[in-house]
């Protein structure tokens, strides 16, 4: 069974990360930041991906 979830937004992992969006949107120029994917002109993140990466960081 495949199970959707649904994807995050800049402001939605600007919150949980305590980041303003602004610095996601420079993480993402220096790829240093979680992953991100554009769909369309719009900023989205698997929350998996974004959760990896903060395991990472640490």
């Amino acid at each position: 069974m495949i199970t959707l979830e649904r994807l995050w937004t800049a402001e939605e992992v600007s919150e949980f990360l305590g980041v303003p969006v602004a610095t996601l949107y420079q993480w993402r120029h220096h790829r240093t930041g979680p992953p991100s994917r554009k769909i369309g002109r719009h900023l989205r993140y698997v929350p998996e991906d974004v959760m990896s990466w903060v395991r990472e960081q640490e």
